[in-house]
């Protein structure tokens, strides 16, 4: 197995049912690959046993290490993936990971028939076919944690505080911590918005009496064109561009749009590390038990996803067509609380 991108609390629970459940069960043998799609290109393994992930569930990370390597940047890559399990004699192999991890496993198994089978996870919570990922959860508490803290000094100062969570794509992070901390303006990827609005909503509440306010935007969202200056930055293996700054433009604009004292914080990745949630710890695992099911089956391709509370197995392709983003309807249903 190898758990790839960026890491997400919960990992080494999924890493430590996989392990459990494969040794005690099945009998299997469990190999785990360093450093995401790095470790099979470049043979970088070790062995997994009970010992050795014993003591791991509650530890956030994980013990394999991660990247954000790309096995297709060049041709060679599918090539060495196989040669590598080929190498250790291996069955298949259990990709844990989000949407870029789960879209080279994808094309490895339906373009090069490499026996593979995918677990979601990210904090993002945008992967298709599956309702919850995990890691999502601990994110949230965090970014939510961080709202309510920063209310106490934006009240204290009367200031503008712009609070920049991750989410690429989806706002899944910003609205539900956007709610669940209280947040006046919530700003998505799925929205591109207006700065002349958002600075009205903020004059609103100070013309209510109420001189502080918070402003949660996601990192990748994007203003509507032509009404903000966007810097893009460098872009990593898999050809998306490296985000953040967000906060700090959003800070100068109402800053200077208003008037009104502004600071930005960026939480970045304290959110996605530390200690998982229960619920993450309980997700991962039962998301790990049903891919170590799936493996000893044969049934390569699939991945495990929560519908609804049960554990269900749903083709791989199915879980990387598309991205699952925030619908219209959830972003209405928190715009009552704005301003």
């Amino acid at each position: 197995m190898l758990t790839g991108g960026g890491d997400c609390p919960g990992l080494n629970a999924a890493i430590r049912a996989i392990v459990r459940k494969g040794i005690d069960v099945y009998g299997h043998a469990l190999v785990g690959f360093r450093d995401g799609w790095r470790g099979p290109m470049e043979d970088l393994h070790e062995e997994l046993t009970i010992e050795s992930t014993r003591g791991i569930l509650p530890r956030g990370g994980t013990i394999l290490g991660t990247s954000r390597t790309n096995p297709f940047k060049t041709g060679e890559g599918p090539g060495r993936v196989r040669e590598a399990m080929a190498g250790l004699e291996l069955d298949g192999l259990i990709a844990i990971g989000g949407e870029d991890t789960l879209g080279a496993a994808a094309r490895l198994h339906g373009d090069h028939g490499v026996p593979v089978l995918g677990v979601p996870k990210t904090i993002d919570n945008d992967l298709a076919a599956t309702d919850v990922t995990f890691g999502f959860d601990t994110a949230l508490q965090v970014a939510t944690e961080a709202i309510d803290r920063l209310h106490t000094t934006a009240e204290s100062h009367n200031r503008v505080m712009v609070v920049e969570v991750m989410g690429r794509h989806a706002g899944w992070l910003a609205l539900h911590s956007g709610l669940a901390g209280g947040g006046d303006v919530i700003l998505i990827p799925e929205r591109p918005f207006d700065i002349e609005e958002v600075c009205r909503l903020i004059n609103r509440r100070h013309a209510r009496g109420r001189y502080f306010s918070i402003v949660v935007a996601a990192e990748g969202a994007m203003p509507k064109e032509g009404t903000m200056e966007v810097v893009e930055g460098e872009k990593d293996e898999f050809g998306h561009v490296r985000l953040g700054g967000i906060g700090h433009r959003l800070e100068r604009e109402i800053e200077g749009r208003t008037g009104f004292e502004t600071r930005a914080v960026v939480l970045g990745h304290i959110q996605r590390g530390g200690t998982p949630t229960a619920f993450d710890r309980v997700l991962a695992t039962r998301l790990g038990v049903a891919a170590i099911d799936a493996a000893n089956d044969g049934r390569w391709g699939t991945m495990p996803a929560l519908r609804g509370t049960r554990i269900e197995l749903v083709p791989l392709s199915e879980a990387v067509e598309s991205l699952r983003t925030v619908p219209a309807e959830d972003y209405e249903a928190a715009s009552p609380f704005f301003g």
